[in-house]
């Protein structure tokens, strides 16, 4: 059992985490189960878009040349020979003062290289055919868009790792994707340890709690991408856990559990460790909350021991878990995304480690702000629901004053950040 325990700095827990982050995985989708999903290849425009030019408007092709001199004393009349709508192609070429009727995009007729808008033609018909009267000169391109204006053949839209949002989704309908390479979410099991642990539907009874941590580990999972599973409760006995989790390892590219890593009678998670043969990465970091986060690795699996308080967990899970998560997600920027904000009210407690403080961000004067949301030790549970951001403060500090500014580590972000641990 390791009962010696030497924390170490945030910065390097993460470093030791990052060099066993893994590879993510590829699988072929079709493009109706690609929202919310992850681009697993670039998307690349097959094609120019608009593929051809065409008319962004209701109106008449024409031949800019002729309506030179054109004026509201002097007006030109075009002969109008063919109407095409979108999705149809001109049969004739327009000669001298002659125009075709096109529809919103449609491609422009050969001969033309000018639109003239609907509501800026009188129209008018002679002996069964139809002509308009046009008051102004118009340049060549006036009312065009441009083949590959859009976007040009051979250009990357989106990169492998960028979620498919509902643009990314249209641009794989532009492109043809029917069928396309998706990132696999990575597979995470979660156990909760304790048997003072009761089910949200379960009535209290006298010494146990609710099982809150393996749930909010299951949204967490589902935040930062990957595909959780709830293994259930382990209870208080080394064998049984040791057996548990064996079997769960073979099952899972991560492995959660929460609770059982502090060195009481009952913590059995770093004897499993040792008797799975896994290598202990760290099993103390100098932070609050959540020193006592531990991870280890065995083959293609790494196990976290998070915390059984509830905070202290919430803060191991966004620091440790999700980086890796992100990773095998092909994310460049696996990290929480790391800003900077001038705290609202004081913060007089001393940090002898690096302290995360779950708060609420805001904006005054276009400027962001900061502030602890509630109570805030790591056993709280009341101001996780009231927080989207932590308060990172140096290890070292002795408290600071409302106006400080300090660094802020958001939760809702998709955008993420690099490495930023110095």
């Amino acid at each position: 059992m390791l009962e010696k325990r030497h924390p170490i700095p945030v910065a390097e827990a993460i470093a030791r985490i990052m060099k066993l982050k893994g590879q993510g995985k590829t699988e072929k989708i079709h493009i109706d189960k690609a929202y919310g999903r992850v681009l697993g290849e670039d998307l690349t425009a097959k094609h120019d878009v608009p593929p051809f030019d065409r008319s962004p408007y209701d109106g008449f092709a024409i031949r800019a040349e002729d309506t030179s001199g054109a004026s509201s004393s002097q007006p030109v009349s075009l002969k109008v020979i063919e109407e095409i709508g979108a999705g149809s192609v001109a049969s004739k070429v327009p000669g001298e003062n002659e125009a075709i009727r096109i529809m919103t995009g449609a491609a422009l007729p050969k001969g033309c290289d000018a639109v003239v808008m609907l509501e800026l033609v009188q129209e008018k018909e002679e002996n069964g055919q139809p002509y308009i009267t046009v008051k102004r000169s118009f340049q060549p391109g006036t009312n065009l868009s441009y083949k590959g204006e859009d976007a040009k053949e051979g250009t990357v839209l989106a990169k492998k790792g960028e979620r498919i949002n509902p643009g990314v989704h249209a641009l794989l309908a532009t492109f043809g994707y029917e069928y396309l390479q998706a990132a696999v979410p990575p597979k995470v099991g979660i156990f909760a340890t304790g048997t003072e642990l009761l089910e949200p539907g379960d009535a209290l009874e006298p010494g146990k709690i609710r099982n809150s941590n393996a749930h909010m580990l299951f949204a967490q999972v589902q935040r930062a991408g990957g595909e959780p599973v709830l293994l259930g409760k382990l209870p208080d006995h080394l064998e049984t856990c040791y057996k548990a989790v064996k079997e769960a390892s073979q099952q899972f590219d991560l492995l959660i559990t929460t609770g059982g890593v502090s060195v009481g009678d009952f913590d059995y998670m770093p004897e499993v460790y040792e008797k799975l043969g896994a290598e202990v990465l760290f099993n103390k970091v100098a932070m609050r909350p959540g020193s006592v986060t531990t991870a280890a690795h065995k083959d293609n699996i790494v196990f976290y021991g998070l915390s059984g308080n509830p905070s202290a967990c919430f803060t191991g899970f966004e620091l440790f878990v999700r980086p890796v998560i992100q990773t095998r997600l092909f994310s460049e920027k696996p990290h929480l995304k790391k800003i900077q904000g001038r705290l609202s009210e004081d913060f007089a407690k001393p940090n002898p480690f690096t302290r995360f403080i779950r708060s609420k961000m805001s904006f005054e004067k276009d400027a962001v702000t900061v502030a602890p949301s509630g109570f805030n030790k790591s056993s709280a549970v009341s101001s996780l629901a009231a927080s989207d951001c932590f308060i990172m403060l140096p290890g070292g500090t002795r408290g600071f004053q409302r106006g400080d500014l300090v660094d802020v580590l958001l939760h809702e972000s998709s955008e993420g950040s690099q490495w930023h641990w110095n």
